[in-house]
């Protein structure tokens, strides 16, 4: 009787533990993936941006010297991209995460529920 109640107690702390987890999980992980497209948009930009100084740079009659400013960029690009991919590290990581806890959640769940009875013979 008394490993019944420890049991039930155990599952349901096990359950809140999960209902806890599952909301800020999936909100993370929505988060990551707004920051991620930020970031791909950002590089394209930056991309964008270098390639303007550039054309302008051969454009000019009188040489500006832009290379200091292109040099900028692409360092800026190089960090952006490091972002993202710690970013997509994290991501994978959440979405094992996310997997783990629906997994036991579904697996606690087939134990509280009785079995169903199957149809009269």
């Amino acid at each position: 009787m008394e490993d019944c109640a420890n049991n039930s107690s155990k599952e349901a702390m096990t359950e809140g533990l999960v209902g806890l987890l599952r909301p800020a999980v999936e909100e993370v992980d929505e988060r990551v993936k707004a920051v991620r497209q930020s970031q791909m948009e950002l590089r394209t930009h930056i991309d964008a941006l270098a390639e303007d100084l550039k054309k302008i740079q051969e454009q000019q009659q009188v040489q500006i010297e832009l290379d200091g400013y292109v040099k900028k960029l692409n360092n800026a690009r190089r960090r952006v991209m490091l972002v993202n991919n710690i970013l997509q590290n994290a991501q994978e990581r959440l979405g094992k995460l996310h997997y783990q806890v629906s997994k036991e959640t579904a697996r606690r769940k087939a134990l509280l529920d009785p079995p169903s009875p199957g149809p009269p013979q």
